[in-house]
């Protein structure tokens, strides 16, 4: 019953990464300015594919999924952030802290599988194009897509309940901007060696798997693309894989730097990079380098002109 009361009554603190000096006052406006656009930005993506007909295709479903991640994303960690901030309190309770542990590790385990399907997709789309409507059904693709939500939901059960298996009877404050069980292992009382290394061992699982599968799709596409034949096919190609090829070096890049590594050299200024940063990118990416997100995008706006 101590145990319990130490672990679950107390609020933890939030320590956060910005101050009320003129600079940090800058750097707070410019991350909740890229909220905003990030918000914006897949929230407009979610809406272009399912109100554009021509947009449902199994490429699109997977685009509007990742972009209805990278927004649950930002929701879970930036508001709280921004509020503690703007209000002056730091304390976020253990239900609030586990919530956010739950959402943020499933959704970065959730785009690590979408990214590896999307992968394939463009693969069946490039390498066999005759037989997509069968291998990319909309059946197939939404058990994929269904996976990867069950697949990344399981492993933030998995961490949520593990991390507050731990006590937490000493300092309750979180070097971080948001509750990240990394930071919050470094306060446990608990010697959590063994979980720290079994967590590595699963991350290199979460992270390895999907990127053999993004490898392996996308070297069979541009030994593809390079033995084409039409130049305006090979250039479509090119564009349409670059765009995603991009996101993942962005998404698993920061992942790689930040999860690979102890846990004691974690840095909260390295999660804004995957955390806000990235689910700004995506869309933007994808848009500007998407003539038909492009044209979509055109259509909407020319109907609500028409409209007024």
């Amino acid at each position: 019953m101590a145990w319990a009361n130490q672990t679950f009554i107390s609020d933890f603190i939030l320590l956060g990464i910005f101050n009320h000096s003129p600079t940090h006052i800058f750097l707070f406006s410019l991350v909740l300015g890229t909220f905003i656009v990030a918000f914006m930005g897949n929230t407009s993506m979610i809406l272009l594919i399912n109100l554009d007909t021509q947009l449902h295709t199994p490429m699109y479903f997977l685009l509007s999924q990742l972009s209805l991640m990278d927004l649950m994303l930002i929701c879970t960690t930036v508001p709280k952030m921004a509020f503690n901030y703007l209000s002056g309190s730091k304390s976020i309770s253990v239900a609030g802290c586990a919530t956010q542990i739950f959402f943020y590790i499933s959704l970065l385990g959730c785009e690590c599988f979408l990214l590896a399907v999307m992968a394939y997709d463009r693969y069946i789309a490039i390498c066999h194009p005759l037989r997509y409507p069968s291998l990319m059904s909309p059946k197939i693709c939404g058990l994929m897509t269904a996976s990867s939500w069950i697949l990344g939901s399981t492993d933030g059960v998995i961490d949520a309940v593990a991390t507050f298996s731990f006590s937490y009877c000493g300092s309750r404050e979180i070097a971080h901007f948001f509750c990240d069980f990394p930071s919050l292992l470094i306060i446990s009382c608990n010697d959590t060696s063994t979980f720290e290394e079994v967590l590595f061992y699963c991350c290199i699982i979460m992270i390895v798997f999907p990127v053999a599968i993004i490898i392996a799709s996308y070297t069979r596409v541009i030994l593809a693309v390079i033995h084409m034949g039409s130049g305006e096919g090979r250039q479509k190609a090119f564009a349409t894989c670059s765009s995603h090829l991009m996101v993942v070096g962005m998404y698993y890049g920061a992942a790689l730097f930040m999860y690979m590594r102890p846990t004691s050299d974690h840095s909260p200024t390295v999660s804004v990079f995957y955390t806000i940063l990235t689910p700004m990118l995506n869309p933007l990416i994808y848009s500007l380098r998407n003539k038909e997100v492009a044209r979509a995008f055109m259509k909407v706006v020319g109907k609500g002109k028409s409209g007024q």
